[in-house]
């Protein structure tokens, strides 16, 4: 039986590009889209059985896109979609996330900000620095905490093992009303108000859509106790830039960990932010690195080159990507 071929439009590294053939052999021939010759893409894209590639923003022009129509799937190594221009993709193929392929990287970094915020240790390094050795003010624990879970896919699900070893109690919010797995409570959306009341940990996991953005704004952060933490490892944009940092300044009880920015640079732009959010004591920042770890892209790339196997076995394809979440 003649092989499938199967596409790379990103720049893998020679392990990805290991990683992928040894995946897909002998199911398919790999090929490497940055190899061909110029006049030979648009040939090799509309051959193409499948595709494998980052986000395919800068990756293809629009009339290579269009050229996609005949493969069965379009893999992206990226869990989140939020930037895949899904207007310029052929209708007809369909398009799987890498969901849930970070997920254990995360929930460790998820558990690192809310520990360090519930230790208030980015506080009592500064008041050292300053030579103040402050032993009165007390830590928080953990154990007997309510941890809400805001989006409760492969992060969620890894941070909620997490959390539940340390003792919390943890409450998830998934997109759809359905039971969740072990957890002490459950709900959707709509039950937000009334899950926000209670936590002293709300953990942010869910995807970027037309109906997560903006979803925690002021009234929703004035909903929560003083002296909760707010961890964001999922997008900025799905809380309300202004609404958090003045949050943060009139509540000093209330901190926030973030992973991810409004304004996070590209290629070769300097970091910045519309607030000095850095500057305020009870904020603790990284650079969306939460999922990157020495074996972390190796393992991500393994498991979207295995769904790409199931497609050509024909078997059932994971983490399809319904695109009116994300088009209009």
């Amino acid at each position: 039986m003649e092989r499938a071929r199967v596409v790379v439009t990103l720049s893998p590294t020679a392990e990805l590009s290991a990683v992928f053939s040894g995946v897909l052999d002998p199911l398919a021939e790999v090929v490497v889209l940055r190899d061909a010759e110029p006049g030979a893409r648009r040939e090799l894209l509309s051959s193409a059985d499948a595709l494998l590639a980052w986000s395919v923003a800068g990756e293809l022009g629009d009339d290579e896109l269009a050229a996609l129509g005949s493969a069965r799937l379009l893999q992206l190594l990226s869990a989140g979609v939020d930037h895949v221009p899904f207007e310029r993709i052929p209708p007809s193929l369909p398009v799987a996330s890498n969901a849930g392929s970070y997920s254990e990287p995360m929930a460790e970094h998820v558990l690192a900000l809310t520990l360090a915020l519930a230790k208030h240790l980015p506080q009592r390094h500064a008041d050292l620095a300053a030579w103040v050795f402050d032993q009165a003010t007390p830590n928080r624990s953990l154990r007997d905490s309510t941890v809400v879970i805001l989006g409760y896919g492969g992060i969620g699900q890894a941070s909620a093992r997490l959390f539940r070893s340390f003792g919390s109690r943890v409450a998830a919010i998934g997109r759809s009303p359905g039971p969740p797995g072990e957890v002490d409570e459950h709900g959707s959306l709509d039950d937000l108000d009334a899950f926000l009341p209670r936590a002293d940990v709300l953990v942010i996991a869910l995807p970027l859509t037309r109906a997560t953005r903006g979803l925690i704004g002021g009234r929703e952060l004035s909903l929560m106790k003083e002296d909760a933490i707010l961890v964001n490892v999922a997008r900025a944009a799905i809380v309300d830039e202004d609404a958090l940092y003045e949050h943060l300044r009139s509540h000093p009880g209330f901190s926030a960990g973030l992973d991810v920015w409004w304004q996070e640079p590209r290629r070769r732009d300097p970091f910045t932010t519309r607030h000095p959010l850095l500057d305020l004591p009870n904020v603790l920042g990284s650079p969306h690195n939460s999922a990157l770890t020495p074996t972390s892209l190796a393992d991500s790339a393994r498991e979207a080159a295995e769904n790409v196997a199931r497609a050509l076995r024909d078997e059932p394809v994971h983490h399809l990507v319904d695109r009116a979440e994300y088009l209009g």
